[in-house]
């Protein structure tokens, strides 16, 4: 493997703007590297034609990412790239536009290489459609990439990328890192616009944020996708790193809120041992008890989920033919909506806001989760049907655990904290108040001095 790749995006960006390689050279060590290890993990999709990008390399490229090559979700509508969604679908549709953050990383001088897999429509944490296949871990090639930012989460793993775009609803941008030893960052609710919805005010549970393997990476792509948009009435952005220094702070350990959340051991054990090194930076870490009624915020997530689901889906749903060729996740969560009354959403929202002032008001300044509550499983099934003897009752319960960030927009980070059975990696949420994105990024970049995790690439052979 060429050792460019090794480099993080901002060493990469150094290289270039020196003049010490060019992106021309970037370019083809890139491609070569997904012409190696791709077929094996199928992680990057739609690729665009190599002569077309080596000529766009050679190209002026001006702007704080020029020339560093990139491959956007499946979800993100990218002009004239196929994006299926995951769905049989939309299996040829070319968009005539580019989504807001796609538009912004052109308008940076990225270098749109093609797409990252994702699970049909973003849905269930494990990286599989009809159209291109499942992504596989590149640590162990039997299990999950997680979901369902998994294809960018390997791309970054087996350095096929530097960067990669995710987003978030329910763990999309932390279950895949947790899984593939990288760092995903769910920002604050509205930090990154959202792009051209139809609706811009009910429906706060998914956000877009940035992939990468190094912190300063991370914020680096998090400036441009949160470049403020008018259009936008959630959008707070820019991003802007703290200047202050962030102190002793208190965080607060979680666990598996009080046995709520069936967790495997190991991974509880691993995430304390990372805390000792948050310990060791001079924070106060804490075991704190259950701050919420678990249950509660589930009933209240699964209402606010589905609902939010059947105004992007209905009408596929109803009509015969699509509806066919849609996921039974799509389908149950449509007919979960179907039968829920205004009241229903008025009092799921009611336990929305209750949470968040309860978060508002706690005493530390970061809570500690992990970000899975298993390792990852095996890629052969669709999804984890029991968790330590206990059954799952929907196909999405097994990722309960990032549903407290989620449900009230709160910026929560993956950070990797080792391996586990089998080889595979798993990491732990760190999750703070609303816009304090930056003191969790700070305290990422602390951490991230003291460990080695991120120097244990997948062995691949190549």
């Amino acid at each position: 493997m060429n050792e460019i790749l090794n480099l993080d995006a901002t060493d990469q960006l150094l290289l270039l703007k020196t003049k010490k390689i060019s992106a021309r050279e970037l370019m083809i060590a890139t491609l070569d590297r997904i012409n190696s290890i791709n077929p094996t993990v199928n992680a990057i999709i739609a690729q665009r034609d190599p002569d077309i990008l080596i000529k766009e390399a050679d190209s002026s490229l001006v702007g704080p990412l020029a020339g560093l090559p990139i491959a956007i979700k499946d979800l993100e509508e990218t002009k004239d790239v196929v994006t299926t969604f995951g769905s049989p679908l939309f299996k040829h549709f070319k968009p005539t536009h580019d989504s807001t953050m796609v538009q912004k990383l052109k308008e940076a001088g990225a270098i749109i290489i093609g797409k990252t897999n994702v699970p049909e429509f973003g849905l269930g944490s494990n990286t599989y459609n009809p159209v291109y296949g499942k992504t596989l871990n590149p640590y162990n090639l039997s299990k999950s990439a997680g979901g369902s930012s998994g294809g960018a989460a390997v791309a970054l793993a087996t350095r096929m990328l530097t960067l990669a775009d995710g987003s978030d609803m329910m763990g999309s941008l932390r279950n895949p890192a947790g899984w593939n030893n990288v760092y995903g960052f769910r920002p604050s609710f509205g930090l990154v616009p959202a792009s051209k919805e139809k609706e811009s005010f009910f429906t706060q549970l998914s956000t877009k944020g940035p992939m990468a393997r190094s912190i300063r990476d991370l914020e680096l792509l998090l400036s441009i996708q949160t470049a403020f948009d008018a259009k936008d009435p959630h959008s707070t952005g820019p991003y802007s790193k703290s200047n202050k220094n962030i102190g002793n702070l208190k965080i607060g350990w979680i666990a598996d809120w009080g046995g709520a959340y069936k967790t495997d051991p190991k991974i509880l054990e691993l995430c304390e041992k990372a805390l000792k090194e948050f310990e060791k930076l001079g924070h106060n870490v804490i075991k704190i008890d259950p701050p919420f009624s678990a249950t509660a915020l589930w009933k209240s997530w699964t209402t606010l989920r589905s609902w939010s689901i059947l105004g992007t889906y209905r009408s596929l749903y109803e009509d015969a033919s699509s509806k066919a060729l849609l996921k039974p996740a799509v389908i149950w969560e449509v007919e979960s909506a179907l039968g829920r009354s205004a009241e229903d959403i008025f009092r799921a929202s009611e336990i929305r806001s209750e949470w968040f002032r309860k978060t508002a008001e706690s005493e530390v300044d970061i809570m500690a989760l992990p970000s899975a509550q298993i390792f990852p499983f095996d890629s052969e099934i669709h999804w984890p049907k029991e968790i330590l003897g206990t059954k799952m009752d929907t196909y999405h319960r097994w990722m309960e655990v990032v549903i407290p960030a989620s449900l009230t927009g709160l910026p929560a980070l993956s950070v990797p904290v080792g391996f586990g059975p089998e080889n595979t990696p798993i990491g732990m949420q760190l999750f703070g108040h609303r816009r304090k994105d930056a003191i969790i990024l700070a305290l990422a970049k602390q951490y991230e001095t003291k460990i080695s995790f991120m120097s244990q690439k997948p062995n691949l052979q190549k």
